[in-house]
């Protein structure tokens, strides 16, 4: 008789969290007349000028990413739950409920950060502006995707080896995993910023497919019925 694991529908979870994250995207573009959030490598005076005008864009964009948060991780945890239910007992489970937590709360710190910049008695000075960008981006750029990643890689290998999901998915879960971790070099080369974006949407694709396919029933054992039962074999009774 198959079981069903009790839990809300990953593909969902996962629709929501990228489906939010985008539209924070969106929203910040359209509130500030199709201007964008400056990188923190442009000059300083570029990030103090477009958060001193579009205090509001911000504001919605900070609110719709901190939403986000929420159903990633709320994914880390269900999906974690979903292979013990499965029987997988590997390290991989943990490793990934760890990345989707750690994703989920530098989302939210990252969230809170850009909210903070959207006060006009916050934005005072360059320098302020400067710092708090900085940790809006780091948190929210190259330490948020480092922890997806390693929800990718908890994910598809442990998932993958257990045939519950195909193999293309395996493969191509670890190659985002890796761009993903390459991303920490932005911190020190500005040029690998371009990683982010490469592992960040990616795997918002990734994670729906993964969410849609990754099986939401087991089949139970057979209890023994006559005194010949083998574990894994047909049971057999004795005349």
């Amino acid at each position: 008789m198959a079981e069903e694991h009790p839990s809300p529908p990953l593909v969902v979870l996962a629709s929501v969290y990228a489906g939010l994250f985008l539209a924070s995207l969106a929203t910040a573009g359209i509130l500030s007349s199709g201007g964008h959030v400056p990188s923190p490598f442009d000059p300083p005076l570029d990030s103090f000028e477009f958060f001193f005008l579009h205090s509001r864009a911000l504001r919605w964009s900070a609110f719709l990413q901190l939403g986000a948060a929420v159903p990633l991780g709320l994914f880390a945890a269900t999906a974690s739950s979903r292979l013990r239910f499965l029987g997988i007992q590997a390290a991989g489970t943990t490793i990934a409920l760890f990345g989707g937590i750690g994703a989920a709360i530098l989302l939210a710190l990252s969230a809170a950060v850009q909210w903070a910049l959207a006060w006009p008695d916050v934005v005072v000075s360059p320098a302020t502006v400067r710092s708090l960008h900085l940790l809006a981006f780091a948190t929210g750029g190259p330490a948020h995707v480092m922890l997806l990643g390693i929800l990718l890689a908890g994910l598809a290998v442990t998932a993958g080896i257990a045939r519950l999901l195909p193999r293309w998915m395996m493969v191509s879960g670890l190659v985002l995993a890796v761009v993903a971790e390459l991303s920490w070099l932005s911190l020190v080369v500005p040029a690998a910023s371009v990683l982010l974006p490469l592992a960040r949407f990616p795997a918002f694709a990734w994670l729906i497919v993964a969410g849609a396919l990754l099986p939401r029933r087991r089949v139970a054992a057979p209890e023994p019925s006559g005194v010949g039962f083998v574990p894994g074999r047909p049971a057999t009774q004795t005349p």
